[in-house]
């Protein structure tokens, strides 16, 4: 867990310095994977971590554990509705597709 947070964070810095799009946009796929992606990994630990507390003997019988059981899966369905940050990706990639190639300046153009 510790090198996956380690590589995020290496990621988020190599981000910050500005690289080709398609470069950043190649990187981030797989994190937003509608069907693999971070978004939905996150929300099936969330999921999991509930029902192993929920289901755990030693865990105390109350209200507000029972909040507590809630928010976690509160919190796991906002992550899985983010795994439509996929169409995201594919938007952007259109964008740049899209986009006219940059011809340099010629000091004969108006």
């Amino acid at each position: 867990m510790h090198a996956a947070t380690d590589t995020l964070a290496r990621l988020t810095e190599y981000l910050r310095e500005n690289p080709e799009p398609a470069e950043a946009l190649g990187l981030i796929e797989p994190l937003l994977d509608e069907y693999t992606g971070v978004p939905v990994q996150l929300a099936d630990v969330l999921r999991a971590l509930a029902r192993a507390v929920q289901e755990h003997p030693d865990t105390p019988r109350t209200i507000g554990t029972d909040l507590l059981i809630q928010e976690l899966r509160t919190a796991a369905w906002e992550q899985a509705d983010q795994h439509t940050l996929h169409y995201a990706l594919d938007d952007l990639r259109g964008l740049y597709r899209k986009a006219p190639e940059t011809m340099p300046e010629c000091s004969l153009c108006p």
